[in-house]
């Protein structure tokens, strides 16, 4: 009988028509892991969310190297984002699961900062509200007071403390991130809220860490109508933990508080 091979890292990259920036960032996070070995043996998990360019193929031309896989899943249909990371977090197979935007807005090199912050009970969130010198290139200002509105909801309603829960660039315990896999329901943007709310009541630190951050051209955020979809699903989520509705963790999945 064969012995299983122990992956440290898998880094998840959701992909909605990325076909022109996702080689780039895919080959930044092969050099780097390759370069830094103590995350080995990797995987890169890209989730094309039913793209329709060439994000399938230029994913597929990647090959890893000793200790790096790529791996490609792909949706038929565009599901949303939420909907791609849950597809992806269930295939990882790492110790830890970061989850990356593909335009890198956050460098690959800051996912030293939240391993500082992780831990077997602790779930590490870059931010860009902590330490705003850190950002490099600053979103539209319509963009930044539209985001700054809807964290202040969701501190109000269900993040306290958090003060940026949408940064794309998020270290979780492997087997927390399988587990949220199986109980996260929101297929939108909204989705990091509710792994957040869940891990949070499933027992975990969730340790907010100042990163890097640039915006990047050709959002795939429709700033209106993502906005209106985002504060349907926080209310949503609101309701469901009111009315006892959200799901409890699974044995392994415990948090070191437990269920709360």
């Amino acid at each position: 009988m064969g012995v299983a091979v122990v992956t440290r890292l898998s880094v998840v990259v959701p992909a909605y028509n990325e076909a022109g920036r996702l080689a780039p960032s895919l080959e930044a996070i092969r050099e780097f892991l390759l370069a830094n070995g103590r995350w080995l043996p990797a995987e890169v998990v890209v989730v094309n969310d039913g793209s329709a360019d060439a994000t399938d193929a230029t994913a597929r031309r990647f090959s890893g190297g000793s200790g790096l896989r790529f791996e490609v899943l792909s949706h038929l249909v565009n599901r949303g984002k939420g909907a791609a990371v849950r597809t992806g977090f269930a295939a990882s197979r790492g110790e830890a699961v970061l989850l990356s935007d593909a335009d890198l807005a956050t460098p690959i090199e800051e996912l030293e900062r939240l391993a500082v912050a992780s831990g077997a009970h602790a779930v590490a969130i870059g931010s860009r509200a902590i330490d705003r010198a850190l950002i490099e290139v600053p979103q539209p200002r319509y963009r930044d007071l539209m985001g700054r509105a809807f964290n202040l909801g969701v501190r109000a309603l269900a993040l306290p403390g958090i003060h940026d829960s949408q940064c794309g660039f998020k270290l979780f315990p492997g087997n927390l991130a399988r587990a949220l896999a199986g109980a996260q329901r929101i297929d939108g943007f909204a989705f990091d809220v509710e792994l957040l709310v869940l891990a949070r009541r499933w027992g975990w630190t969730v340790s907010e860490v100042p990163v890097r951050w640039r915006h990047v051209e050709a959002s795939r955020v429709a700033a209106v109508r993502h906005s209106g979809e985002m504060l349907r699903d926080l209310v949503g989520l609101v309701a469901r933990r009111i009315l006892g509705r959200l799901p409890t963790a699974p044995p392994h999945a415990h948090g070191a508080a437990g269920e709360r």
